[in-house]
């Protein structure tokens, strides 16, 4: 049996009418850049994130430049962050002229270490970036605090982590700002790129909302010089059909993450393979499921798919050696525990539609290549 990474037609089968009616209202309206329907799912989302304000914008990659340009981060300016994410959130700290400065990871977590980031200080550090990876929150209290005592901005790159929560807390809610994505594999997708930014303070949010549009206000009249960082309302109106689904869909994920982690756990136990976390404290979302399989990675890959079983691997190269960043100096060596996680992680299929015997061929597989099947 075949089982992919993803399944999105299950989940847009169940929701077609809606999708469909949602998008033939738009259409209906040809009001297709921002508009009511967008303001109405920006609303939504700021409920759903515990936060005053919410901004819809193009992309995720999108959201973390506008978060960067709305603090005025710039040329002489630092960013610490991780060196174990997605090219953008390094790539967008680059394009407003800053410069990105990593720090590594927890091995536990894949997020940025709090204990790494206090020693990369300098007087040109401008802000912190902590990436919420696969669905699982940074440690915030700690990074907030090293925020709080050096007068640093907090940025959260929350794209993979929509609704997760630590302490009581969700995503988007701790830093100056929230950036998410609605890219289609995210567990809110919409039906191309689409991302959001969060925040509290209302004269960054008029800000933010000036730079979304050219930096325009009122229209012609610029006093800032933006970008076009606007959400479609086709996606506003797709995405708003998903969103009042999305907490079934976590309990769906987080359902399968628990009996991956009952079902495999005795490989944990005998260091054949390392399970993700999911300690006390945290709501995890499971955007994806990351195995670590410690000197077997790529053989492993090679058997599931020799089966059928789809997986990926987020990511093959940490950004501090990627050559575009070069210029920073960095060698291998320099981030061991984000240099051994591109070398271990392997991610499998985790999506909320997952049948009970999709999961039992997925975990027959990963314990056959063990037993050398």
């Amino acid at each position: 049996m075949a089982v992919p990474l993803l399944d999105l037609k299950t989940q847009y089968a169940a929701l077609r009418d809606e999708v469909v009616a949602a998008v033939t209202g738009v259409l209906d309206s040809q009001q297709f850049i921002l508009g009511a329907t967008v303001a109405d799912f920006e609303r939504q989302c700021a409920a759903y994130c515990a936060v005053p304000h919410a901004l819809g914008v193009s992309s995720g990659t999108d959201a973390l430049l506008l978060a960067l340009m709305g603090l005025g981060i710039g040329p002489g300016d630092e960013v610490i962050t991780s060196p174990f994410s997605f090219f953008a959130t390094a790539g967008c700290v680059h394009r407003v002229g800053a410069t990105p400065v990593f720090a590594d990871i927890d091995p536990a977590s894949f997020n940025l270490d709090p204990a790494g980031i206090e020693a990369r200080i300098t007087p040109r550090t401008r802000a912190i970036l902590p990436v919420h990876l696969f669905g699982r929150c940074a440690d915030m209290g700690p990074i907030l605090d090293i925020a709080k005592r050096h007068g640093l901005f907090v940025i959260e790159d929350a794209a993979q982590a929509i609704g997760s929560e630590v302490g009581g807390r969700r995503a988007g809610s701790m830093g100056d700002v929230g950036c998410f994505s609605f890219f289609p594999s995210k567990n809110l997708g919409g039906v191309g790129d689409g991302g959001l930014v969060t925040c509290t303070d209302a004269a960054l949010l008029e800000r933010m909302t000036r730079l979304r549009n050219h930096g325009s206000h009122p229209k012609y009249f610029h006093s800032l010089v933006g970008g076009n960082f606007r959400l479609d309302a086709i996606q506003a109106a797709v995405l708003g059909v998903k969103l009042p689904h999305l907490d079934a869909w976590t309990a769906g994920r987080q359902r399968n993450a628990a009996i991956y982690r009952e079902r495999l756990a005795d490989l944990h136990s005998d260091g054949r393979l390392v399970l993700p976390s999911d300690p006390p404290g945290m709501r995890h979302i499971w955007n994806q499921f990351t195995l670590r399989i410690p000197g077997r990675r790529d053989a492993m890959q090679a058997f599931l798919k020799a089966r059928g079983i789809g997986t990926e691997i987020y990511y093959p190269r940490p950004l501090h050696v990627q050559e575009c960043f070069a210029y920073l100096g960095c060698r291998p060596g320099d981030m061991p525990e984000a240099e051994r996680a591109s070398a271990e992680a392997l991610s499998i299929p985790i999506f909320p539609e997952l049948t009970a015997a999709q999961i039992d061929e997925t975990v027959a597989a990963i314990r056959a290549f063990f037993e050398g099947a």
